[in-house]
This record gives structure tokens, C-alpha cells and sequence, in this order.
């Protein structure tokens, strides 16, 4: 049987000592009531969470980027930047003819989506090799972020980003970084490309599948995109 955390619940228990980090218990493979801990113990919860999600059908993603993609979600939570228990991994050490994005509930430890994603054109071809936080350069940058609003635009539903972490992904907002649906995010486009197309630095997901991952993750949840080249500066 699965407990859900309410919020009013979550910002006492993250509120309650700086010493100390909110981390879902599990036990009998169930997510349960969580509870404080030292953070020196945070890494062996972390795995537990990772050796208990709830696939759904799905690959999970690799452990490497889920304990950095967790470890900065419980920071974040515990700081109030982010309100949802929804964490979305991106994980740029993979080719882009991989479906390496995915969307998890981590109030019932399951993984909801996992999709296409694409990084910027200047980034690199197959694959994620090049970042930048500088307006114009056309890449992809790593980190933690915090989703915002949705707007039309001219890719129709789209979602703003605000990067967290300064020097890295902080750029995001008045570069137009965004979350919203391409066209060239598509298996055909791989079969006659020989991988999945690039964009100007968004994270670009499939037209068939981006309003339900937008509404999932809209306001106020953690976004982590993630490559073994860059350590996060907000769990570093």
C-alpha cells in the first residue's frame, strides 16, 4: 500500500534542522511516511529509493544520474525552491537515439514517462559532449533546474526553465532555454538522419508525448540534466 507525503507535511519536516535531510523511507518495497536523517546517510537511502522504483514498463536510468538527480531534489526540497515530488532526469552521457529522459513521482516511486530528449545543435551530433550557460552559443547546459509557466510560443505548449546553479545553467530564462515539443524529437527522424535532431539549447521532447510530460512537471518541480563531464555545483 502506498502512503502519500502531503505538502503541509514535506516543508515541516524539511524546515525542521539544516543538520539534517528529508528522505523517503522504504521498506517491504513500499514507499512509506518519510522522516529526517543525518545527511552522512543520505547516499544509502538514495540507493534504496533507486533499488525500489517502480519501472512501469520503462528502463530505469543509470544509478550514477539518479543519486546526483535525488541528492539535489531532497537539497532543493529542503531549501523550498521546489514544491512537487516529481523529479525529471535528463542524462546527457547517452545517444540521443536513446530515450534518456525521464519524468518520476517520487511521492509512489514511479517512473512516468520516459522519452526522446533533445540537446543543442553546438552541444554536439549523437551525442552531448559541449555546454554552455552563454546566450547565443546554441548549447545544451547541465544542473539543477526549477520548471515554471507554461506559454504558447512558436512551438505551441511550452514550459520555462529557471537554472539554479550560477555560472552553469542560471542563463537559462533570458536564453530562452525551455522545455517544449519538436518535430525532429522522433524515431523516424533517426532513421533517416541517423539521430535524433538538435535544438538551439532546449531540452526538445516529442510532439506526442509533450503536453502530458509539461503538465506533470510544470511549476515547481526538479529538472536534472546530467553528464559524468560536469559536477553539479549545488551537490559538488
Amino acid at each position: 500500500m502506498i502512503y502519500k507525503v502531503f505538502p503541509a507535511v514535506l516543508f515541516f519536516l524539511f524546515s525542521f534542522s539544516s543538520s539534517k535531510v528529508f528522505y523517503p523511507e522504504l521498506k517491504n518495497n513500499n514507499f512509506l511516511v518519510s522522516k529526517t536523517v543525518p545527511v552522512s546517510s543520505m547516499d544509502n537511502n538514495i540507493e534504496m529509493v533507486y533499488n525500489n522504483l517502480h519501472a512501469n514498463n520503462f528502463a530505469l536510468p543509470k544509478e550514477e544520474s539518479f543519486i546526483q538527480a535525488l541528492k539535489g531534489f531532497y537539497l532543493l526540497k529542503e531549501k523550498g525552491l521546489i514544491k512537487k515530488n516529481i523529479l525529471t532526469l535528463v542524462d546527457f552521457s547517452l545517444s540521443s537515439n536513446l530515450k534518456r529522459l525521464w519524468v518520476i513521482d517520487l511521492t509512489t516511486n514511479t517512473v512516468l514517462f520516459q522519452s526522446l530528449v533533445a540537446h543543442g545543435r553546438n552541444t554536439g551530433e549523437e551525442f552531448a559532449n559541449s555546454f554552455s550557460n552563454a546566450q547565443q552559443s546554441f548549447k545544451s547546459s547541465l544542473g539543477f533546474y526549477v520548471t515554471g509557466e507554461i506559454y504558447n510560443g512558436k512551438h505551441g505548449m511550452s514550459l520555462r526553465l529557471d537554472g539554479l546553479e550560477k555560472g552553469l545553467n542560471d542563463n537559462a530564462r533570458i536564453r530562452g532555454v525551455v522545455m517544449h515539443a519538436a518535430n525532429y524529437v522522433s524515431n523516424s527522424f533517426i532513421k533517416n538522419n541517423k539521430r535524433l535532431g538538435r535544438s538551439q539549447g532546449c531540452p526538445a521532447i516529442p510532439e506526442e508525448l509533450s503536453k502530458d510530460i509539461i503538465n506533470a512537471i510544470k511549476n515547481k518541480s526538479c529538472l536534472f540534466i546530467y553528464h559524468p563531464s560536469v559536477i553539479s555545483k549545488l551537490i559538488s
